[in-house]
């Protein structure tokens, strides 16, 4: 073909059509590979004693009704979706649209999220003693051993605002405001167009009603808490979420917040044990961590480790009187040398010994002669000992 005699051609493309409708013949069983991981969790929920979940299902066959979706599917479907992070009864009602491992779970069956939901709330306790009946299984095949256990917590910050965050006068004062409204919502005189519209509304102003009654409850019992009327005055919970607490965050500021205790075993990196608290500090979390693992696993932990926040002389001591390694960082304080820091172990506990063994340099030195030695005592703790051609550490 010459330059001066060029040929055109259209192009005959196939165009993408989304408006059609399609038919589809669905393999559920090869939705997912053999080796999938939702395969794994279903096999290990069948095998656990879920007759717990089956108590409560009135319909049966003897007296016939509804056939109830199955336990163990409401499970695998829990398990499975916290073990890919998710924690939504929406997300997860979504994920079994069109999520291959979802929907090889359901067998392409749909699953409201109000079941989800409700079956997660309404089995909480069930779900407790399902979950020790995992860590049971997995202790059993050598995946929990507890030889070295880690323990954080993590600040979670409650879905309320400040603005709901009140001190009692101003509880009061709404909570009079709503019972005011709810009695006349009762008013025949207040008729609304739509009848369904004014028992919405009427359901709203009681929840309000009920929301503030709590609040003002779990105000006075986090006021019994304190001492002195100038900080019972100035106590303060949320209206929409009495139970969470000012606590510090990580950035320095401060938010509504629960303070969740994760325990976690080292092997593996399973997490054994977790908890939700008030308490904004983590210091008095240890001992209960403890606690915790010795009741679903019926034994302690060998070894623990925690940071700083952990790190006091009153869990040190405590979790030597139970026999547990602790290990935990010290927090770095500008304080002046030589000064003594609350609840840490002084200088004078600690004893160097330097006529029983000398100190040792690296590469076999000697200290440098012409200074004095001398032995301090430092209560019933070991002398300072250094390894062999190491530097000094405690024994």
């Amino acid at each position: 073909m010459s330059q001066e005699n060029p040929i055109s051609k259209q192009p005959l493309i196939r165009h993408v059509n989304r408006q059609q409708m399609s038919w589809r013949a669905v393999d559920v069983e090869h939705l997912i590979s053999e080796d999938h991981p939702a395969r794994a969790i279903s096999t290990l929920v069948g095998r656990l004693n879920l007759s717990a979940f089956y108590q409560a299902i009135e319909s049966s066959t003897e007296e016939g009704g509804r056939p109830a979706i199955d336990p163990q599917l409401l499970i695998s479907l829990w398990v499975y979706a916290y073990s890919q992070g998710i924690g939504s009864a929406r997300e997860v009602a979504r994920r079994c649209e069109y999520d291959p491992a979802f929907q090889w779970l359901t067998g392409c069956e749909e699953v409201n999220y109000h079941t989800l939901a409700d079956f997660r709330v309404e089995k909480a306790q069930e779900f407790d003693e399902l979950f020790t009946q995992v860590l049971a299984a997995l202790s059993q095949e050598g995946l929990i051993t507890l030889e070295q256990v880690m323990q954080d917590g993590t600040k979670i910050k409650a879905q309320a605002s400040s603005r709901t965050y009140c001190q009692e006068e101003t509880i009061r004062e709404h909570l009079e405001r709503a019972r005011r409204r709810v009695a006349e919502m009762g008013d025949p005189r207040n008729e609304e167009s739509s009848p369904k519209a004014k028992q919405a509304q009427v359901r709203a102003r009681r929840q309000q009603q009920e929301r503030l009654e709590s609040a003002l409850e779990e105000l006075q019992k986090w006021q019994a808490r304190k001492s002195g009327e100038k900080a019972k005055k100035g106590t303060r919970v949320s209206t929409s979420d009495p139970q969470a607490r000012a606590m510090h965050q990580p950035d320095g500021g401060l938010a509504l917040s629960y303070n969740e205790q994760i325990s976690t075993d080292a092997a593996q990196g399973l997490i054994v044990r977790v908890a939700v608290t008030q308490e904004p500090n983590d210091s008095g979390q240890l001992l209960a961590a403890v606690d915790r693992l010795e009741q679903r696993l019926e034994k302690k932990p060998q070894q623990l480790v925690a940071d700083s926040g952990y790190t006091t002389r009153e869990n040190i001591e405590k979790m030597a009187g139970r026999e547990i390694d602790f290990l935990g960082t010290m927090r770095y304080e500008n304080v002046p040398r030589g000064a003594n820091l609350p609840n840490r172990f002084s200088a004078e506990r600690i004893s160097l010994s330097a006529r029983e063994e000398p100190l040792c340099l690296p590469a076999g030195q000697s200290p440098a002669s012409g200074g004095t030695t001398q032995e301090e005592s430092w209560g019933d703790l070991p002398p300072l000992r250094s390894p062999a051609g190491g530097l000094p550490s405690l024994s």
